[in-house]
């Protein structure tokens, strides 16, 4: 018999046990795909409420995130890194003094700076010993593709790491793609949504000036459909800015946050961002007046607001 440290087992190469972190308007219809595709899932969040559905579907409630600190793999679906880094704190620090399994994969589904993803990817290796590694894979594709299953998910980091959580993001996603090294799927979401972002805000911008010239703005929208500026956004987004129809399916805070992760990102890369620049500043009016927690459409009340002012 050997003496020492026990040396934990390999996590299992093709693991079908995820821990779930983060279970609200995006975070848990993905945990109800991976439970449709026959994956064993823990969960948590900070209302029990979404806990409890989870349970309701066939997952498992945990009171804490450090009780998800011998699943193999380990999402993270949570507004913002530093939220990510709050909720990880207990789970790193019980890794330093027993480290996971070697294999163990943390994954940053949400949105959030492609460098602060990589320090956070530094903090998680020295917690665990060097036993587990974290890629990115931020999602688009809004809450319909979160319960559809259809999400677009942007991943950075190993190839090895991607392989072996491919079989978890295609439950999750239909486009699903490795990106570059950690980080790169960061970056591919705040390119996303520097299209997004813009484009919501040029439709708002020509639904409120076709509005207050007599137009009718879903007339409008539809003969747009058919020309060169048809969009996905359009087709999604465009309902919702003709009707006023602010319920939040992604709330329009956010899009300031992600803005600010291309100018940094932009800044890093040494290239002019001036889409960017103008669409932080648009959103940061959007914040400002109290629509933070509306839907992305609700940029086109903070134009209303500004014409008026």
């Amino acid at each position: 018999m050997s003496s020492g440290t026990t040396v934990p087992a390999p996590a299992d190469p093709a693991p079908k046990r995820a821990g779930f972190v983060g279970l609200g308007l995006m975070g848990a219809p993905m945990a109800a795909n991976l439970l449709k595709a026959g994956w064993q899932v823990k969960g948590w969040n900070r209302s029990p409420g979404a806990v409890r559905a989870l349970e309701g579907l066939g997952g498992t409630g945990v009171d804490s995130v450090t009780d998800l600190r011998d699943e193999p793999v380990l999402i993270f679906m949570l507004p913002d890194l530093p939220f990510i880094e709050e909720a990880a704190a207990g789970l790193l620090e019980a890794w330093r003094e027993v480290p996971p399994a070697p294999g163990t994969l943390v994954v940053v589904m949400s949105s959030v700076s492609p460098v602060g993803v990589r320090a956070f990817a530094s903090t998680v290796a020295d917690a665990s010993n060097g036993n587990a590694s974290v890629l990115d894979a931020p999602v688009s594709g809004g809450t319909d593709g979160a319960r559809r299953g259809t999400l677009a998910i942007m991943t950075g980091g190993s190839e090895q790491d991607f392989r072996r959580i491919l079989p978890a993001l295609e439950a999750m996603g239909s486009s699903v793609r490795l990106l570059g090294d950690l980080g790169a799927g960061s970056l591919a979401k705040a390119c996303n949504q520097l299209i997004v972002g813009t484009t919501t805000a040029a439709l708002a911008e020509a639904a409120e000036l076709a509005d207050r010239s007599g137009m009718d703005v879903h007339a409008l929208f539809e003969v747009l459909s058919g020309g060169l500026a048809a969009s996905r956004v359009l087709e999604l987004v465009g309902p919702r800015l003709a009707a006023k129809d602010y319920t939040p399916t992604g709330p329009a805070k956010f899009m300031y946050k992600d803005l600010s992760f291309v100018l940094e990102s932009a800044g890093t890369a040494g290239t002019a961002a001036p889409m960017a620049s103008a669409g932080v500043n648009l959103y940061a009016e959007v914040v400002a007046q109290g629509l933070g927690d509306l839907d992305l459409a609700a940029v086109r009340q903070a134009i209303a607001t500004m014409g008026t002012a």
